[in-house]
């Protein structure tokens, strides 16, 4: 009977000791715990070792209806294609895909999306769209070097409109590791206004 007691109790033991190490994902909404899972895995993070040893989540506004609008598109037909600039010597091949036009706090904002060549050659990213921008909270809340939006060509409606959600945004690898090559934000894709939802500047240890 005691052995029986002892093996009951240390199943006790373990099964706490499990609940208490097994931390929930960090994140108010799917796609904020997507991301945090994807960064707190070893062998997809691009956190510094250093970084992700201490990592606990990464830092979000509050989720804000407010932006999340509905923009108009406008197709750039015929675009050229062209080296994007990046935070080193890599120049990858983009193309102007189009215009997205919106009303944000009572501002008219409009932005250039871009799509990737290099993509278009890999079937799992081809419906994929590059949307960078800069706001006033960059440099200070948020990454001085742009947050990006993924916008896929089966977002656009027939009647040319696409939801953007603010919301849903994270900053380009080099915010975290200057090891990695990221697209600039081109200078065009600067919003005159304060964009507090989305992903927060990177606090490094």
């Amino acid at each position: 009977m005691k052995k029986v007691l002892f093996i009951f109790s240390l199943l006790l033991i373990m099964t706490s000791c499990n609940s208490q190490g097994k931390r929930p994902l960090m994140g108010d909404t799917d796609y904020q715990k997507e991301l945090n899972a994807s960064y707190k895995d070893a062998s997809k993070s691009p956190l510094k070792k250093k970084d992700l040893r201490k990592f606990n989540g990464l830092e979000f506004f509050d989720i804000d209806s407010t932006f999340i609008v509905k923009a108009e598109f406008t197709k750039i037909e015929n675009a050229p294609t062209f080296e994007m600039a990046t935070t080193t010597d890599r120049k990858p091949l983009y193309k102007k895909y189009g215009l997205l036009n919106f009303t944000l706090n009572g501002e008219n904002c409009e932005l250039t999306i871009y799509q990737s060549q290099d993509d278009l050659r890999d079937k799992k990213y081809k419906d994929y769209l590059f949307l960078p921008f800069t706001d006033d909270t960059s440099g200070n809340e948020s990454y001085g070097g742009g947050r990006y939006m993924d916008v896929m060509t089966t977002d656009i409606t027939e009647d040319n409109t696409v939801l953007l959600n603010f919301n849903n945004t994270y900053n380009p690898y080099c915010a975290y590791n200057d090891k990695y090559s990221c697209p600039l934000t081109p200078r065009k894709n600067h919003l005159d206004v304060e964009i507090k939802a989305g992903i927060k500047v990177f606090k490094k240890h």
